[in-house]
């Protein structure tokens, strides 16, 4: 059986265009990574987005993928899996969404959980399936640090991310001595194209910051990791804060 937590040669991303997806592709193309699927909406990002990772030495192939059509994600994933093993499967799709609008339009919230929770659900059972079968490889979810406890601003987002992190932790729970690893990413702000415009909170960070942790979390075996690491003690004061006392800060 191989190492699951070995840096991976072979990776699946769902979310093929996604800034820290991207981000994280490049630096474990550094390290070791040589074939990677990008998985995504036909587009001309998703074909950019493929030659970048060309240039850089890797063999990349691109694939349909909805997060909101879960009725392909088995078709689709199978595919992929029966060119070869894949090593890593990065589930980084999601949509931030915009609270003050969502609120007054309940389909665009239910868009917004149905990308980030059940389109993920979906995904990340098939892929799990397909790692266990072939005996290794690593899960590893992008979720959020506005999941730990909703604030008012975006408690739409931030429910569709717990229910996210707590899939995801019994998931992980579930593969658990199968030889599949399952690693939850819990970033806090991040500053991409999608976030531009947003005030950034105080402990803000970038994709690249975000790429460097996934890769010591897979080199560590890590189940969770924080970006940054601070987030992990101030995320805890806050999940345990009192609710009146929690509802009187500015967040």
């Amino acid at each position: 059986m191989k190492d699951a937590t070995a840096l991976p040669r072979s990776l699946l991303v769902l979310g093929g265009t996604s800034e820290i997806a991207l981000a994280t592709a490049r630096r474990l193309i550094a390290r070791r990574t040589r074939t990677v699927w990008l998985a995504g909406r036909p587009s001309p990002a998703l074909d950019r987005a493929a030659e970048q990772l060309r240039s850089l030495g890797a063999q990349v192939r691109t694939v349909p993928f909805d997060a909101l059509d879960p009725g392909s994600h088995e078709t689709v994933l199978e595919k992929v899996f029966a060119e070869g093993a894949l090593d890593m499967v990065l589930l980084a799709f999601g949509v931030l969404g915009d609270q003050a609008h969502d609120e007054r339009d309940p389909a665009r919230a239910v868009r917004v959980a149905q990308t980030n929770y059940t389109g993920a659900v979906s995904a990340g059972l098939v892929a799990a399936r397909c790692l266990q079968a072939q005996g290794h490889g690593s899960l590893v979810v992008l979720s959020a640090a506005a999941g730990e406890r909703a604030r008012r601003a975006d408690f739409i987002y931030g429910s569709s991310k717990a229910g996210l992190d707590a899939f995801a932790q019994g998931l992980g729970d579930a593969l658990y001595g199968t030889g599949v690893h399952v690693m939850v990413v819990r970033p806090g702000f991040v500053r991409t194209n999608s976030t531009a415009g947003r005030p950034p909170g105080p402990l803000a960070t970038t994709p690249g910051a975000v790429a460097t942790a996934v890769e010591l979390g897979l080199r560590r075996g890590s189940e969770t990791v924080w970006v940054p690491g601070a987030l992990r003690p101030v995320m805890t004061a806050l999940r345990h804060l009192p609710r009146a006392l929690y509802r009187r800060l500015p967040l």
